[in-house]
């Protein structure tokens, strides 16, 4: 069974993006830019929303050709391009970039990628892993929470249905105060 982590920058108040998808508070310091590429570097499968994957696959492709890209921008495009993933998406008609496209029902598809052998699967994008949350198919989530309020905009949570208990199992501060938290699920 491979684990499904679902882990996003998050506002102190739990927004993933403040309104008008307005990422700006959300740019890592370099140490935290890292810390999310090496995560990229052991993922076997990402799995994307819509919305998300039009973010990531209009500037990742890229990105390591662009003028001016750091060491740690290319390292991470690179890991991105080749890292498999798969859209779920029922209005796209075609992805690229080591991608397979999911049109059919989200938690049926997820439920049999997590069965299947491989690395660990790390899901993005907040509709997408709405759905596996309240399928209970998470097992560990990861917030790298900025210390700003947003006021509103996409919330990294859902409502659940059912309370899901969880167990901290890592803290860590990087610069300009963002703390890391990772959670396991509870079974």
């Amino acid at each position: 069974m491979r684990k499904l982590t679902f882990g996003m920058n998050v506002s102190l108040d739990g927004y993933i993006a403040a309104p008008g998808d307005d990422l700006s508070w959300s740019v890592p310091s370099d140490e935290l830019f890292q810390w999310w590429s090496d995560r990229v570097g052991t993922t076997g499968l990402a799995l994307y929303g819509r919305r998300l994957w039009e973010t990531m696959s209009s500037h990742w492709p890229t990105a390591d050709q662009q003028p001016g890209v750091t060491p740690a921008e290319i390292e991470y495009a690179r890991r991105w391009q080749d890292m498999p993933k798969v859209v779920f998406s029922s209005t796209l008609s075609t992805v690229d970039w080591n991608t397979t496209l999911v049109t059919g029902d989200a938690v049926t598809e997820i439920t049999r990628l997590k069965a299947e052998d491989g690395g660990p699967i790390d899901i993005g994008g907040a509709t997408l892993a709405a759905a596996a949350m309240r399928a209970g198919l998470i097992d560990e989530y990861v917030l790298a929470t900025a210390p700003v309020l947003v006021g509103s905009g996409t919330p990294f949570f859902t409502a659940l249905d059912n309370w899901v208990d969880l167990t901290l199992v890592e803290t860590r501060t990087f610069p300009d105060g963002v703390v890391l938290t990772r959670y396991e699920t509870r079974h």
